[in-house]
């Protein structure tokens, strides 16, 4: 995890960019932005506090790495850190090709250079991307000059007060941002992004056509792969091949995460013997393995070390629910054994077990 504890804005570059689509063009400062010492020390914590998943990516192309616009604007800065200002142009006018679909809201985009940043123990530098797209409503309370008397113990004074509204950038919720990491260059450097705005096909853009980024293979990535392909396999392929009860599905799931969970490295074999238990459905998911892989070129490692974060994510999607009809909704959390599933004259039931209720 990256630390910006002794870090400090060396630059930064504002301009604003509109959408492509419908026009509304972009406009460029000249200058980089002077920054006092309180202003710096909250735009730190506005920029570097949203970006707390351990997801990382590299910036790619599908052709040559050479080709992506950002990576260039990443080894110039990196080579030269005070060609900022000019590359933060040429990023603005990327950005704004990348705004073509009729949605995108224009916003005002944040060029940074940070200095000093830890990363695993190693210090570096790093190159921020961030760009605000909503304006939030704030209450203004204006009053005249009126100097405060104290004399003779009187703390009152009278004064015309007046309110207004106006708009501005929340400093707690940052839009759209990258922070690339002058760190594995050769790979496409190591990417780190936020995308609050996410909702939909006109959303993608950040990600897709202005960054170009891949996931990094690394801990998070063999976890989340791994974790989302096991589910699938119980989800999707088990029933096919097997005669397996949704109350059996919600139980190898919990055990896959409870196995995540509690073990710091991943062991194919040993997750297969704890976790499915039964050879043949070992083999199944063997041979799914190999189908997944090949259906989402990507490779599942037999050993890796485990991912706190990634657990923590992918276990929300472990959903352990039975539902049945419309009337209720089973959560499985633990022992399998405390529930039965029969059928009788009024129709098929689940006999559910317990100490205390709650």
């Amino acid at each position: 995890m990256p630390i910006f504890e002794s870090s400090s804005i060396a630059s930064v570059a504002v301009h604003r960019v509109g959408n492509k689509e419908t026009s509304e063009g972009y406009i460029l400062s000249d200058k980089p932005v002077k920054l006092s010492e309180a202003l710096q020390d909250l735009l730190v914590n506005y920029f570097i506090s949203p970006f707390k998943v351990e997801e990382y990516y590299h910036l790619c192309d599908d052709d040559n790495l050479q080709l992506n616009n950002i990576y260039q604007a990443a080894c110039q800065v990196f080579d030269d850190a005070d060609s900022l200002m000019d590359v933060s142009r040429g990023i603005a006018k990327h950005l704004y090709d990348s705004c073509t679909h009729p949605n995108i809201k224009g916003g005002d985009l944040f060029v940074v250079y940070f200095s000093e940043c830890q990363w695993n123990g190693e210090t570096t530098n790093a190159l921020g991307i961030f760009k605000s797209e909503n304006k939030s409503q704030f209450l203004k309370v204006l009053h005249d000059e009126e100097e405060w008397s104290r004399e003779s113990g009187n703390e009152s004074a009278s004064a015309i007060f007046k309110m207004d509204i106006d708009k501005g950038i929340d400093v707690n919720k940052l839009d759209k941002g990258a922070l690339i990491f002058n760190l594995e260059r050769d790979k496409g450097f190591i990417v780190s992004v936020v995308d609050a705005t996410n909702r939909g096909m006109d959303a993608v853009y950040w990600k897709d056509s202005f960054l170009h980024i891949c996931q990094r293979q690394d801990e998070y990535y063999n976890t989340h792969q791994v974790m989302q392909a096991y589910k699938k396999f119980v989800t999707d392929e088990l029933p096919q091949q097997y005669e397996v009860s949704k109350a059996d599905q919600a139980d190898l799931l919990n055990r896959s995460v409870s196995f995540f969970k509690e073990n710091e490295s991943f062991d194919m074999d040993d997750f297969a013997r704890d976790v499915i238990g039964q050879p043949e459905v070992i083999d199944s998911f063997k041979q799914y393995r190999e189908q997944y892989e090949q259906e989402n070129d990507v490779q599942l490692p037999d050993n890796f070390c485990i991912s706190e974060g990634a657990v923590k994510k992918q276990a929300r999607s472990y959903r352990s629910v039975i539902k049945l009809d419309k009337n209720f909704h089973i959560y499985v959390h633990g022992d399998r054994k405390l529930i039965e599933q029969g059928e009788d004259e009024k129709g098929k039931f689940y006999k559910v077990y317990y100490n205390e209720e709650s």
